[in-house]
């Protein structure tokens, strides 16, 4: 199940024009991401599922909240297309949208990348290091995708204007959202904490 989730997250994706659809089957392989550390069968394979979780809500939080940032002309962006050019309109929301993606992609020294280190990692441990290389792979295929858009977003001339974002309660959850995903490395204290008290709660 992980395998097939990872792979028909990090292929289905890469095709999609939709931004709420690729974000769907890209959420399908961070599922299969996950599931790599419960095959692993141990408390360190819970734990690191609880610490990989916790971070992709963070960052899916994040990414769903510029993305109802984005509007043109009342109307909220539907294609990756409709992305180009935002650096130069809205360039705090730009940046922002691109740490959840490179978070997403698992590039270090972002939340993402831990998130992915200990699945993986919980995996070869417990000797199913075969998976964790497909893992692994399929990560770099998903990364294509998130890549894809940040060059979007910061080397392709805008269509026409962004709205200007209007809406706080969005602005709070993208800058809460965005500092903890770039915070992690600075005090993953709490979170590593909460992770292993609950994974040894759950495997006795």
């Amino acid at each position: 199940i992980s395998i097939a989730s990872m792979a028909l997250g990090s292929f289905a994706a890469i095709g999609q024009t939709n931004i709420k659809r690729l974000l769907a089957y890209s959420g399908i392989g961070h599922i299969g991401f996950a599931l790599v550390g419960l095959a692993a069968g141990t408390e360190r394979g819970v734990y690191a599922v609880l610490i990989y979780m916790t971070i992709y809500v963070v960052m899916t939080l994040g990414t769903f909240a510029a993305v109802l940032m984005m509007r043109r002309q009342g109307r909220y962006v539907e294609t990756i297309d409709d992305l180009a050019g935002l650096s130069r309109r809205q360039p705090m929301l730009a940046l922002a949208f691109a740490i959840f993606m490179f978070s997403l992609a698992g590039i270090p020294p972002l939340a993402g990348f831990f998130g992915k280190l200990y699945v993986f990692m919980a995996a070869i441990e417990a000797g199913l290091t075969p998976l964790a290389v497909i893992g692994v792979l399929a990560s770099v295929v998903g990364a294509y995708y998130y890549l894809r858009i940040v060059k979007l977003i910061y080397f392709d001339a805008p269509a026409e204007a962004f709205d200007r974002p209007d809406r706080v309660e969005l602005q709070a959850v993208l800058g809460v959202c965005a500092v903890l995903v770039l915070g992690f490395i600075l005090i993953p204290g709490p979170l590593l904490a909460t992770a292993q008290a609950a994974a040894a709660a759950l495997m006795p």
